[in-house]
């Protein structure tokens, strides 16, 4: 039988595993950045595809504190002008939920850059 001493570079191996497969999952599937966003119907482009997402917009976003991020997503329908959005990104995975908010429902840093 082996000892305690010979096993636990084996313990820690798996230990380690399992933290990083936790880590991996949590920003993959659970943890998600908000950012809002202003439809400009200028920055769409049609797609060919063979889901019913036909169009990406590439627009210029702002999180909480105001900090700018280019993003591209797609839609099956074009978006009304001027409306503001609520981004839900995910790491590797990108725009995964938006909807349409109100411009008093945007954070005062973001109100300011609108």
């Amino acid at each position: 039988m082996e000892s305690l001493k010979e096993k636990l570079p084996m313990i820690i191996a798996v230990i380690i595993a399992i933290g990083i497969l936790f880590f991996a999952y949590y920003f993959m599937f659970v943890r998600k950045d908000v950012y809002y966003t202003k439809i400009d119907n200028e920055k769409i482009e049609q797609v060919s595809s063979n889901d019913d997402m036909k169009y990406e917009y590439t627009l210029s976003a702002f999180n909480s504190l105001g900090k700018e991020k280019e993003i591209k997503f797609k839609t099956s329908r074009k978006l009304r002008e001027d409306a503001y959005l609520e981004l839900d990104m995910m790491i590797g995975r990108g725009v995964v939920n938006w909807k349409e908010v109100r411009f008093e429902e945007l954070p005062e840093k973001v109100q300011e850059k609108y």
